[in-house]
């Protein structure tokens, strides 16, 4: 009778691993990517091409400004630093003179991105027509 009531130990089946905590991470982490990551279709910034090179320069009467973005994200006109304020001045005066001034922009490899959108809007805004950005690139 002793060994009738002797407690009996249920065999351990293993540690048991759940993947619902794992599938939540997993998910957290999902989320966390495709709100933080950007996806720039870069094409839709127009851009000079070798082809519009040769049209422009036919057109010679038509005025063109140079603006370089520093790598800083500061506009250069003519060699000297604008603010926003000063560059949509200045361009708004060209544009007034000239309709059809062709506007480059030249961005350091190192500019921050929102200094390009920032620039763009501000001679947007002046009633640039023809904006364009340009890219410097070495040659083999």
């Amino acid at each position: 009778m002793a060994s009738d009531l002797a407690l009996k130990r249920a065999r351990r089946t293993g540690p048991l691993i759940s993947l619902v905590p794992m599938i939540d991470v997993m998910l957290i982490l999902l989320v966390f990517f495709m709100v933080t990551s950007t996806y720039l279709n870069l094409d839709m910034i127009p851009a000079v091409k070798r082809q519009d090179q040769a049209g422009v320069a036919q057109s010679a009467n038509i005025e063109t400004v140079l603006i370089r973005l520093s790598a800083d994200g500061v506009p250069v006109l003519n060699g000297k630093p604008q603010t926003p304020e000063a560059l949509a001045a200045a361009l708004g005066e060209r544009i007034e003179a000239q309709p059809l001034a062709q506007v480059l922009l030249l961005p350091s490899g190192a500019a921050p991105t929102q200094s390009l959108i920032s620039v763009m809007d501000i001679a947007t805004r002046s009633g640039v027509e023809r904006l364009r950005v340009i890219r410097l690139e070495a040659r083999p």
